[in-house]
């Protein structure tokens, strides 16, 4: 009888654990971490101690961060910016060339200027210059889809990675 009990025991043990409910509701998109925007503004490209013209700040990123930098080079009108990716070439109507690149590291980040002529002739394009740094944290941006994303244009990376503008951080 002892035998029979425990054969039904597991009997009904194996045909419950094998059993499922329904399939409960889809859940919404899980982003665990948001992009974050920050807008730099009146920005002043200046000459270093190491003869570079520069602009650096600090920012925190975590090892696998990829950041993006764009710069406000003008507006369609008052509602509608102009953002071009850096690194960026300007070429100027004397055959001159103006550079624009930067770097970042998980504290800062620099942005460059140069160019093949004496760019301090060039202050319209050193000073009072606005920039939006993008942070795309690291399990968005080593998604294999990232490279769908057109990083060149601000306003497609904005709707990838669900950027809310009303959010963005302006700093000094």
């Amino acid at each position: 009888m002892k035998k029979i009990i425990l054969l039904l025991v597991i009997t009904s043990s194996l045909i419950f654990a094998g059993c499922e409910g329904p399939e409960g509701p889809r859940g919404e998109t899980g982003y665990s971490a948001e992009a974050a925007v920050y807008e730099y503004q009146n920005a002043d490209i200046t000459l270093d101690q190491n003869g570079d013209y520069s602009f650096r700040r600090s920012i925190s990123t975590n090892l696998e961060d990829s950041v993006l930098i764009y710069r406000l080079s003008g507006t369609i009108n008052s509602q509608t910016p102009i953002w071009q990716p850096i690194p960026r070439t300007v070429y100027l109507d004397n055959g001159n060339e103006f550079d624009y690149d930067y770097d970042f590291s998980r504290v800062d980040f620099s942005i460059y200027a140069g160019g093949n002529y004496n760019i301090a002739l060039s202050p319209e394009l050193l000073y009072d210059q606005t920039f939006r740094v993008v942070v795309i944290p690291g399990q968005f941006a080593n998604k294999g889809n990232a490279n769908a994303i057109d990083l060149s244009d601000y306003e497609a990376v904005i709707k990838a990675y669900h950027i809310d503008e009303s959010k963005i951080k302006s700093l000094n």
